[in-house]
């Protein structure tokens, strides 16, 4: 029996409205009765996930940022990594060929120089909110993330212009068709879920996970059992 339960969110654990289900809140009781370890594995920050599980009591470790940061069941902070302020000096502050919004994540929240409010409807439970700024005058400094939404061929084309500025400097990612993330150099779900199932003297193969997105891959593959678990499967 698997002694970890590695959880994606959106797309996987929430629904459609980007709520958690009463039948998908039992579940995770269950498992936690049956002394299952629950994760959440998610690309959204840490201050809105503590306000999820608080809401609903669940007792989970969580992986946010989509990597970059663990933090224990009390809240304790187990790993961090930041982008490399060479590399968000780089993504800051260069003039880049797209019509995407710019959004950057530190541990004081999210920014962007854009009004974005549809972007809100997906933290619609939490009332996570973005907090408008000039992105080229936030330090490089202790950056966790930039991301960049829009459509998706916008995207792919900026990708290659993010490539051929940052190299090996930065670790570039779709979580999702309209959103495409710069992260630091080996930051994934994946890696995360290995260093904190080392922390709880697990091994990986003791481990599943379920995703439903590119930013799941490196998780699925790396545990005992990984599976592609879609909400719209279960709606």
């Amino acid at each position: 029996m698997a002694k970890l339960a590695a959880f994606d969110m959106d797309g996987t654990l929430l629904m459609p409205d980007h709520r958690l289900g009463e039948q998908t809140l039992t579940a995770l009781k269950r498992l936690r009765e049956r002394n299952i370890t629950l994760t959440f594995a998610t690309g959204r920050h840490v201050l809105e996930m503590h306000h999820v599980i608080g809401e609903f009591s669940l007792d989970a470790f969580l992986i946010t940022g989509n990597g970059t940061r663990i933090h224990s069941l009390e809240g304790e902070e187990l790993y961090r990594q930041d982008l490399a302020p060479e590399a968000a000096e780089a993504v800051l502050h260069s003039k880049w060929d797209t019509q995407a919004s710019m959004h950057v994540f530190n541990d004081g929240g999210w920014f962007t120089g854009q009004a974005r409010p549809e972007l809100l409807q997906a933290h619609v439970f939490s009332g996570f909110h973005y907090q408008l700024c000039d992105p080229k005058r936030m330090s490089a400094q202790h950056v966790t993330k930039i991301c960049f939404c829009g459509d998706h061929d916008d995207l792919r084309r900026l990708r290659i212009q993010l490539n051929e500025t940052l190299g090996d400097r930065a670790f570039l990612c779709f979580s999702a068709m309209d959103c495409l993330e710069v992260l630091p150099v080996g930051c994934n779900k994946g890696a995360a879920l290995a260093v904190l199932s080392q922390h709880l003297g697990f091994t990986l193969q003791e481990c599943m996970a379920f995703g439903d997105a590119m930013n799941d891959r490196e998780m699925l593959g790396s545990v005992g059992r990984g599976l592609s678990w879609a909400t719209r499967c279960r709606s």
